[in-house]
């Protein structure tokens, strides 16, 4: 096992592009660490660079106590697990993952020693005399781990393994991996577009965009503490509404939305004191779907802590009511935003806007299954002032400590 360090990477291609800008990057030994962001931000790219599979323009990358920039793929003891499987379809399980250890001209008793140990971690035991084509999708990307266990790397590389899967075998395949990663503990680096992958799967995570990393945290953190815009809006599913507001101190400091007016409570100031030095100025207010409940549900909800709005979509799931209400005022405009929107696959304002008018907003609340909330209904919807985040419409940046912004 091995860190990897990136230290000031960057991948320039012919035409000037850079796919990957100043890419810092400590990786510890043993650590499962997620590259997340849209496509096109150049995790993969990053990836590729590990494995010596894209040159290194600048900066240095190590892989233990090795400069590893010029050094050939198959001498960076690494193993990579694709999107594709890439397994040999004319050979059996056993021969697939015993492949890499032939090559190696080891013997065939620590040959069938790995293998078994491996397919006996992988749960591959009674597959091990079928070919790739007899094998379900995740039995095949078992067969694909399997194949870089027994090489008992330095470091795993993973580039969107459970992209091919269906939604219930990819929940179950990414414990699977993240159990066993565990139990490696060997030092891994995983890609993924997917942010509800990359929060349960990584020790830490880091958000990319545009080629350069925004935050390395831990899932929480995440979570709680976006450094920017850009952060805040990725992580979350449903996403973080963003809101134009205007923050108002009168004694008491509240966040004024369109022509609603929300209190913001001690815990808010005590979290974000900066929000004092933004009175009278315009800032983008972030609302998790999960930090708004149906005012109905909630006992002795404050008044001053209420939105009031008019449902346009309700969607049952069971356990929760997803609420889409249009309120008087205006979504977040920004190119974080609009990058955003275009990654989620909205064209413009047509999927956001549902059935608002111009000058409404349309917000997504998470609402306890006993709602009784109708398309159509004037709702109200209480806001947890709590968990509220803010955002320098300028800048971009988290107001947290200070005005120019938090640090994490």
């Amino acid at each position: 096992m091995a860190e990897v360090v990136f230290d000031r990477v960057s991948k320039i291609y012919p035409d000037g592009t850079r796919a990957v800008n100043d890419f810092n990057l400590d990786i510890e030994d043993g650590e499962f660490v997620v590259l997340v962001g849209p496509s096109g931000c150049g995790k993969t790219t990053a990836l590729r660079m590990v494995a010596g599979l894209e040159e290194i323009s600048e900066g240095t990358l190590k892989i233990g106590d090795r400069v590893v920039n010029h050094v050939p793929s198959r001498e960076r003891d690494i193993a990579m697990v694709f999107q594709s499987y890439a397994l040999y379809p004319h050979l059996t399980v056993y021969e697939n993952i015993a492949f890499g250890l032939r090559l190696r001209k080891m013997t065939k008793s620590e040959i069938d020693a790995r293998v078994q140990r491996a397919a006996s971690q992988l749960g591959l035991e009674d597959y091990l005399k079928r070919k790739p084509r007899a094998l379900s999708g995740g039995q095949r990307q078992r067969v694909a781990m399997g194949r870089a266990i027994v090489r008992e790397p330095s470091a795993f590389l993973m580039d969107e393994p459970l992209s091919n899967l269906d939604a219930k075998l990819r929940v179950q395949t990414r414990a699977e991996i993240a159990k066993l990663q565990s139990d490696l503990g060997v030092t891994t680096l995983y890609v993924t577009h997917d942010q509800i992958e990359a929060m349960t799967m990584g020790d830490r995570v880091a958000v990319m965009r545009k080629g350069e990393i925004q935050q390395v945290a831990d899932p929480q953190t995440l979570y709680d503490r976006p450094l920017n815009l850009f952060v805040g809006g990725f992580i979350g599913s449903p996403a973080m509404n963003m809101l134009d507001a205007t923050i108002e101190a009168n004694g008491s400091v509240a966040a004024n939305i369109g022509e609603q007016t929300i209190t913001l409570g001690t815990e808010t100031l005590e979290l974000r004191p900066s929000l004092k030095d933004y009175a009278g100025k315009r800032v983008i207010i972030g609302i998790r779907p999960e930090d708004l409940e149906d005012a109905a549900l909630a006992t002795d909800a404050p008044a001053d802590r209420i939105i009031t709005g008019r449902l346009e979509l309700r969607e049952a799931l069971g356990s929760e009511i997803i609420a889409h209400f249009a309120i008087r005022g205006s979504t977040a405009e920004t190119d974080e935003t609009r990058e955003l929107a275009h990654d989620s696959g909205a064209v413009g304002d047509t999927e956001t806007k549902i059935g608002a008018s111009e000058d409404e907003a349309i917000i997504v609340g998470r609402f306890g299954a006993r709602s009784k909330v109708k398309e159509g209904d004037t709702i109200k919807a209480v806001v947890d002032t709590r968990s509220l985040h803010f955002f320098d419409p300028e800048t971009g940046i988290g107001i947290y400590d200070s005005p120019k912004g938090a640090q994490s």
